[in-house]
């Protein structure tokens, strides 16, 4: 009973090698978008070599999961996967996997929670420091100005989503740079990359022993602000875009030379400005593809014997 073993030590090599291999890489940063997409299927293989090693080892270990799994199979099939020679790590190792399972569930469901829980607070602020006005129904614009000396503007999701702006953004945003500012909350909208962040967070918080999955969280953190600063820059201008930026940070000290919580802004501000060549269509579909195929690979290996003994 080879099979199970085969696809942890092949979840593991996926989760050591393809964060290498990305952070060596030049083209992340040029291609955002794809790099989320080469990401997503990266850490999809290592939760699918997970799934099907945790099956197996449970066909393995019990005869009721067995008759299930491979209950439209001929006999050969089961056969092949010889599993009368387990011994007791097969059920050990379907109950680890299972229970892993389990807790990355929960952790996705708290990082809901408590992301459902954030925003109702940022509505309840922003109803608060702008109050509805007599015979004013709720909901009725897509832009909130809020009094404030910061500037800063953010995206309110939810039934009915808006953008947040303070006075303070206002005076300093001039010419487009507030529509710039509105294309890139759009972009984060629109891609829905809210979801990407809570399913990293919840896998960085649930396993933080993980590296695979610390990386996603950062690095997921750091491209979707590159593939939105991309839509607002194909709209309307990388230095109108990076002006923006400029404008809503300064006043913050992340240009100084202590930026740690918003180290990336620079870097988003000197890549506008620096405007790296895209890769060519021919490229990002190839990478595109070849990183769809990483999931599949897992279920090759999955299905190898049965596919033999078939042959």
């Amino acid at each position: 009973m080879m099979v199970p073993a085969l696809l942890l030590m092949l979840g593991a090599l996926t989760a050591v090698v393809a964060p290498r291999l990305l952070a060596r890489a030049d083209w992340p940063d040029r291609e955002p978008v794809v790099a989320l997409w080469v990401w997503q299927c990266v850490v999809a293989a290592v939760l699918l070599c997970c799934a099907l090693s945790m099956t197996l080892s449970a066909a393995a270990a019990w005869q009721a999961v067995r008759g299930h799994v491979f209950a439209p199979a001929p006999q050969g099939v089961v056969e092949a996967y010889a599993f009368g020679a387990t011994g007791p790590w097969a059920a050990a190792t379907a109950v680890a996997l299972a229970c892993g399972g389990v807790w990355t569930a929960v952790m996705l469901l708290r990082e809901i929670v408590r992301a459902r829980a954030r925003r109702r607070q940022q509505r309840d602020a922003v109803l608060l420091r702008a109050p509805l006005l007599p015979g004013e129904e709720p909901g009725t614009g897509r832009l909130v100005v809020l009094e404030g000396e910061r500037p800063d503007a953010w995206w309110l999701s939810g039934a009915t989503p808006r953008l947040v702006v303070t006075t303070a953004a206002l005076r300093r945003l001039k010419g487009r740079q507030l529509d710039a500012v509105v294309a890139h909350e759009q972009g984060h909208a629109q891609a829905r990359h809210d979801w990407l962040l809570h399913c990293s967070a919840a896998l960085a918080t649930g396993f933080p022993q993980v590296p695979v999955f610390a990386a996603f969280r950062d690095e997921m953190h750091r491209l979707v602000e590159l593939a939105a600063d991309d839509m607002a820059s194909r709209r309307f201008g990388r230095v109108t875009t990076a002006l923006a930026l400029v404008e809503l940070n300064e006043g913050r000290g992340v240009f100084g030379p202590s930026p740690a919580p918003h180290a990336h802004v620079p870097q988003r501000v000197n890549r506008l400005l620096a405007a790296p060549d895209r890769l060519t269509a021919a490229r990002r579909l190839r990478l595109t593809a070849a990183a769809a195929l990483v999931p599949v690979v897992p279920v090759l290996v999955a299905f190898v014997p049965g596919l033999r003994a078939l042959g």
